[in-house]
This record gives structure tokens, C-alpha cells and sequence, in this order.
């Protein structure tokens, strides 16, 4: 026993997969496991991010000052500043300056620090332990307070005492230097610092894009199986010899495509039973004809003769229509690209090579992608029957969007009576025929339209019927491009 190339490399392909599936033996095979790692995962990465802020921000400015440090600072920084010559203090200064601490060296005491700016001897401690620091107990040391606003009080400047609880624009203390000039200390605002609300918010603007993109790509690569299987239904509503769905993706979902698989497969054989039984009824069906068709040739009433002879003639069609139905369904044609504005036109030039008034109107190239054969028996079905009930056919084509992509709409307009609403839909079931064309002159069985709906519905569009205000039938088509 031989194996075809295409089992080969089918059967090589599923080896492949396999050995993909055990590298990810430690990947979740479930949905539901998959998706509670997706929001784990975000989780983890949102808290890994936000210490990485409170990180940075640490490391990247000075912490607001308690007391002893506050004077530790305030005495370093006037001793280094009085022993720099004065031309060069203010360079030093700008070198110290912070946004917790802000420094400023003047020749001359400075100016108040605002108009309602209190001096309180409530600060006398924090004087005597700076000038205890500054090893002078006569240093003329100054502090102002700016009296806070009154929404404030939630956050009051002092925790006690006359130590200050935190640095703000609203305290200033200013030192007097040996030389007469003065250092005048102000507090920084912490939300002016390194983290204000400006650099708070790039932070969790990136913090949300980055989590957005990862739960993004995890969500799509949870998914994606659902659109592959979502693609495969459509696939089969139009080809019901469609090959089957790839088994991948978490645990559920191989099983939903393997039922599906499954599925299409009993499809295919219900189809192809029911086709060949059609095609072995009407084939065994000429035998007793035939028969029959020798007994009337022995009647001696011609009138019953001819009578009989027309109703077998009429079965004889019927059967005929009913194998050529089912000789084609069971060939299957490939599907293919080709022009579908080149056959409409090749169509009508047949019909008024026949005598027939055809006309086409639309674009010279228009590319589709079907069974062209079939296609082309369709279209034919539907410009015969404009022949025979309006004696003739205009064919309007026209292509545009759908919503989900390019669709054509073929419009074929005759100028016969039209037919009753109420029969719009009942001609397209098999053998059904309006009364006045169950006449043998105007031909057919009432397998036409039928045969046009298959074909076309098999290639994802539609056929719908309309009489026209001016008079005369439309049958549009709408097919996928």
C-alpha cells in the first residue's frame, strides 16, 4: 500500500504540531486557565511597573526633611557658603538648591516673605538648636510663616511645637552670615518635586498602554482559534467539501473542532448518499419508461395515445433534469479566479446568436471567485427564463462593498407580466411551476430556478425575485467577490 504525497505531508504537519504542543507542556491547556493567567499576568506586570515608579522616585530626589536633618543641612549649607568668597557664593548656592530645599544668598536682609507673613517667637526652639549647631548663640536668625490658607487646615504646617512637620512655599528661614549677607531657607512644595502630577500622569498613561498591548496580544492569541473556527463555518456554508478544521488552541476549543470535523464530515455523506440515491431512482426510472412508452405505441385511441406519449415525454424531462442536477453536483468543480463580467457578456452574445433579444450593461472586467461552470449554468437558468416569459433580457452588473467586503449584484430585467408576490419565493422550490408554464410549449420541469439558488447560495450569495415598477421581472443575484 502506497501514501500519497498529500497524507505525507498531512501526517508531517500533525508531527509538527504535536511536537509544538509538548514544548508548551507548561502553558495552560485550558480556556478558562489560559484567560485567569492573561489577567495574572496583567496583575503581576501593573504591580511590577508601579514599584518600578515608586522606585525611581525614591531614588531620584531627596525625601522631605525632618528636624534634625533640616538643621543639619541648613548648618552645612552656611558654612560652606561663608567660606566661599563672595563672588562665588551665588554659584554655590544654585549648585545647592533643591525643590525640597530652596536656597537663597543676598547681600541684604531679605525682603518679607508676604505681606500677612508672621515672625512668632514659637520657633525659639528651633532657633536656639540651629545657633547650638552653628556653635553662635548671638546669630541673628529669622523664620516667617505664611498664614495658610483656609482650606489648609487638613494640613497644617506644624506637627507641634515649633517644629515645622513639613517644608513648604509657606515657611522661610533666613540666617545672617558673618559678612552681614543673609541665606534665606524656603520650603519646596513635595508635589512641585520629581513626581508631580504632570510626570504622575506619563507614568500611568505608559503604565495603561503597556498592559493594554500585553492584554492585547494575549487576548488575540487566546482567540484567535475562535475566528479560525468562526471562518471554518462560514467556509462550510459555502463549500461543504471545505477541508477540515486544524485540531489547536486551548482544550475546549480542540474539541469543538474535532466535533465539527465530525460534523462536516456526516454532512458530506448525507449529501452524497441522498445525491446518489437521486441519480439511481431516476436512472432505474428509464427502464419501466421505456416500457411504458412500447405499451402506447399499441393503444388504439390516438387521442389517449398522444396524451400518454406527452406525459412520459414529460417524465422523461424531469429525469433527465433530476441526473443532470446530481451529474453535477457530484463533480464538484474547483473553485477559481475568472471574470465575471466576461461571462455574463459571452452568455448574452450566445442567447442573440440564437435570436434572443440580450443586452448587457456594466463594467468590462469585474474578477470573481467561484466555479465558473456552475456559475455560468446559474446565470444561464435565469437569462432562459426571462426568454421564455418576457422574450427577452437587459443585465445590469454592478460591484461595490457589503459591509464585510466586495460584493457584485447582477440585475436581469425582462419585459414579460411578472408573476404574483406571493409566488416570489415558491418558483425556486424543485419541480414547482406557475399554471401557465406547465404548457410542454414553454419546456421545463421547475428545476431551473432551483438548480440557480443551489448554485449560487453554494457560493455564499443569494437570488431574489421582484417585479419591476415599469413592468417585467428581476431577478438580482448577489454574489461575494
Amino acid at each position: 500500500m502506497t501514501t500519497r504525497p498529500e497524507e505525507m505531508t498531512a501526517k508531517s504537519r500533525l508531527a509538527r504540531r504535536r511536537s509544538l504542543r509538548r514544548l508548551r507542556l507548561g502553558f495552560p491547556d485550558s480556556l478558562a486557565a489560559r484567560i485567569a493567567l492573561t489577567v495574572v499576568l496583567a496583575l503581576l506586570l501593573t504591580q511590577a511597573i508601579s514599584a518600578l515608579v515608586y522606585l525611581t522616585d525614591r531614588s531620584e530626589g531627596p525625601p522631605i526633611h525632618g528636624p534634625n536633618v533640616l538643621i543639619q543641612r541648613i548648618t552645612a549649607i552656611v558654612q560652606l557658603v561663608e567660606s566661599t568668597p563672595p563672588p562665588g557664593r551665588e554659584r554655590v548656592v544654585r549648585a545647592i538648591d533643591d525643590p525640597v530645599l530652596r536656597v537663597e544668598w543676598r547681600p541684604d536682609r531679605p525682603p518679607p516673605l508676604a505681606p500677612d507673613a508672621i515672625s512668632s517667637g514659637r520657633f525659639d526652639g528651633l532657633k536656639r538648636r540651629l545657633r547650638e549647631s552653628l556653635d553662635t548663640a548671638d546669630r541673628n536668625i529669622l523664620v516667617e510663616v505664611q498664614r495658610p490658607p483656609r482650606d489648609d487646615h487638613q494640613h497644617p504646617p506644624f506637627m507641634g511645637g515649633d517644629e515645622p512637620r513639613r517644608w513648604g512655599p509657606h515657611v522661610r528661614l533666613s540666617v545672617r552670615l558673618g559678612d552681614g549677607s543673609w541665606l534665606s531657607f524656603t520650603g519646596g512644595d513635595p508635589l512641585a518635586g520629581p513626581f508631580g502630577i504632570v510626570r504622575f500622569l506619563l507614568w500611568m498613561g505608559a503604565i495603561a498602554a503597556v498592559i493594554l498591548l500585553v492584554s492585547l496580544l494575549a487576548a488575540r492569541r487566546v482567540t484567535a482559534p475562535l475566528a479560525n473556527f468562526a471562518a471554518a463555518a462560514e467556509r462550510l456554508s459555502v463549500d461543504g467539501q471545505a477541508d477540515p478544521l486544524t485540531e489547536e488552541g486551548p482544550r475546549e476549543l480542540r474539541a469543538a473542532t474535532r466535533a465539527f470535523n465530525r460534523m462536516q464530515a456526516r454532512l458530506a455523506r448525507f449529501v452524497a448518499d441522498r445525491t446518489q440515491m437521486l441519480a439511481a431512482i431516476s436512472h432505474d426510472l428509464r427502464t419501466p419508461i421505456t416500457r411504458l412508452r412500447l405499451r402506447a405505441e399499441l393503444v388504439d385511441d390516438p387521442e389517449m395515445q398522444r396524451r400518454m406519449l406527452a406525459d412520459l415525454d414529460e417524465m422523461e424531462a424531469m429525469i433527465s433534469a433530476t441526473l443532470a442536477f446530481a451529474r453535477d453536483d457530484a463533480q464538484r468543480e474547483p473553485r477559481g479566479r475568472f471574470d465575471l463580467a466576461d461571462l455574463l457578456q459571452s452568455l448574452c452574445d450566445d442567447r442573440v446568436d440564437a435570436g434572443h433579444r440580450a443586452l448587457y450593461d456594466g463594467p468590462a472586467h469585474v474578477v470573481a471567485e467561484g466555479r465558473p461552470v456552475a456559475l455560468r449554468r446559474a446565470l444561464a437558468n435565469l437569462m432562459d427564463n426571462a426568454i421564455k416569459y418576457g422574450g427577452g433580457f437587459t443585465v445590469r452588473l454592478e460591484s461595490g462593498p457589503d459591509g464585510a467586503g466586495r460584493q457584485a449584484l447582477i440585475h436581469i430585467d425582462d419585459d414579460g407580466p411578472g408573476i404574483p408576490e406571493a409566488e416570489f419565493e415558491k418558483v425556486f422550490a424543485p419541480f414547482y411551476r406557475l399554471e401557465r408554464s406547465r404548457s410542454r410549449d414553454t419546456g421545463g420541469v421547475g428545476l431551473g430556478l432551483s438548480t440557480a439558488r443551489s448554485i449560487i447560495r453554494g457560493h455564499g450569495g443569494d437570488v431574489t425575485l421582484a417585479n419591476r415598477g415599469e413592468g417585467g421581472l428581476r431577478a438580482t443575484v448577489t454574489l461575494p467577490l
